[in-house]
């Protein structure tokens, strides 16, 4: 059976993002089908006019549970 798993976090965390997907993956066992990303464009801060927000970066699983597993 395929299954989707959302991550989400900010562009300035991006290696504890992929330390939290990869031992996800290694904890439950699954087998990957694909793997999508998206990061949101940057937000202007009004209150400082010459800097921007982080991004936020959105990671979608698509995985096979193995039999026996759901």
């Amino acid at each position: 059976m395929r299954k989707i798993k959302f991550f989400k976090s900010v562009e300035t965390e991006l290696s504890a993002l992929e330390s939290e997907i990869n031992q996800w993956i290694e904890s439950e066992g699954v087998e990957l089908v694909s793997v999508t990303g998206n990061i949101s464009p940057q937000t202007h801060l009004q209150t400082a006019p010459d800097t921007f927000s982080v991004s936020d970066v959105l990671v979608i699983l698509t995985y096979e549970v193995p039999h026996g597993k759901a």
